[in-house]
């Protein structure tokens, strides 16, 4: 299962995109959002998020 980054807790620090060893999560139009056909589920970018933005989907 991969995981979402909910926008509106989202900081916007980026920890989780360079934590991310499958290269799942990257910013577009100024949102972070998680690829869920690279998305290995490994659980680095939930680990790393200060905000706890980032759910199972």
């Amino acid at each position: 299962m991969a995981h979402v980054i909910i926008a509106d807790e989202c900081l916007s620090c980026g920890a989780c995109e360079a934590e991310c060893p499958d290269g799942a999560i990257a910013e577009v139009d100024g949102y972070f959002v998680i690829d869920p056909a690279l998305c290995q589920d490994c659980g680095s970018c939930v680990d790393v998020c200060p905000n706890e933005a980032i759910h199972p989907a």
